[in-house]
């Protein structure tokens, strides 16, 4: 367990093991010393070597899924940068407020991070009005990191092609479409709704408990549309199994080269983008927070990092904490209003 590993040097960091070195030294000329000032609290992060032992990431989220798969491919490239390892905490349940919970009761030293689905915990706050724990209040944004769009899709029964197709057909139906979800309150219904209202018809949600039952029953012509991420549904739509649409972002997705933005296809202003961070525990020190923000931009920023990222459906973004905190900001008040005039509930 994590609570159990033991810190270590990081021998392939010779900046750390020049300040280890150094500090081990000033320990040696006694006790007197060090109590006098020579290792002064108020030293940087830098001047005292951080990180010095392993660091955890709590996730909200199972294995597996795009907030699971970003943490890792983050952590692993952080690994790289800063000499240490960063051991992943799965702790799902409850539209990601266990997680979010938990990383807010750890210890603010720099070597505790929550990877945040900020778009999903801007609507969590919003359903789960109980949690122990709140985003603005209870941590320090590190570091923006990247988004995971979601696509419309739809299937062989419906018989548009592009965006004004949809509506055309949606706005035929007269209430009676159906769509799926990937459960309710998520991003994924709430985008459904979202596109209700901005194009004044009804539908009826049909939710599910994940992205592979709503896909499983949209194949079979169950329900008629979905918001899915690109990730999940990219595979299915080269296979031409199911129809992109348009994607929700505010962007056109690097990995769908040629499919619009809703924005772009007819209904300006309907931008959804599906926000990751980086967070630390309120009261975490400003040196390591530094530290944790400039490796995620520079690892943000390699190629390499960014073509696996891109293939995977995500687009990059890194951007300091001021840009992550406003992204939730204007989130949270985004997805307040559609919950509340949508009347949903948990």
């Amino acid at each position: 367990m994590f609570h159990d590993m033991q810190p270590y040097i990081a021998h392939s960091s010779g900046r750390i093991d020049r300040n280890v070195n150094r500090r081990r030294a000033i320990a040696a000329l006694g006790v007197s010393l060090a109590g006098g000032g020579l290792l002064s609290p108020g030293a940087s992060a830098q001047e005292q070597g951080f990180p010095s032992h392993p660091l955890r990431m709590i996730v909200a989220y199972p294995p597996g899924g795009a907030t699971d798969i970003l943490a890792r491919t983050i952590a692993a490239k952080l690994t790289e940068k800063l000499g240490q390892a960063i051991v992943i905490d799965n702790r799902p349940g409850a539209g990601s407020t266990i997680g979010m919970d938990a990383a807010a009761s750890l210890p603010p030293d720099g070597y505790n991070l929550y990877l945040c689905a900020v778009t999903t915990q801007a609507i969590a706050s919003h359903l789960y009005p109980k949690s122990r724990s709140d985003l603005a209040r209870d941590f320090v944004p590190v570091s923006l990191v990247a988004s995971a769009p979601h696509v419309l899709v739809v299937n062989d029964n419906v018989p548009a092609k592009n965006m004004a197709e949809f509506i055309s057909w949606i706005k035929a139906q007269g209430g009676t479409a159906n769509y799926a979800s990937q459960g309710n309150g998520t991003l994924s219904h709430l985008e459904s709704e979202l596109l209700c209202q901005r194009l004044s018809v009804k539908a009826t949600h049909v939710a599910y408990k994940g992205s592979s039952p709503a896909i499983t029953d949209l194949l079979a012509g169950l329900v008629s549309f979905m918001f899915d991420s690109v990730a999940s549904s990219l595979p299915l739509i080269k296979a031409g199994k199911l129809r992109a649409i348009a994607v929700a972002s505010s962007q056109p997705v690097p990995a769908m080269p040629g499919l619009p933005t809703i924005s772009q296809s007819g209904i300006p202003g309907y931008q959804v983008d599906n926000w990751f961070g980086i967070y630390a525990p309120r009261g975490t020190p400003p040196e390591p927070v530094s530290v944790l923000a400039g490796a995620t931009s520079a690892i943000l920023r390699e190629s390499a990092v960014i073509e696996g990222l891109v293939q995977r459906g995500y687009i990059v973004t890194p951007g300091d904490g001021g840009r992550l905190a406003a992204a939730a900001a204007d989130d949270y008040a985004r997805w307040g209003k559609v919950i509340k005039s949508s009347n949903i509930a948990i």
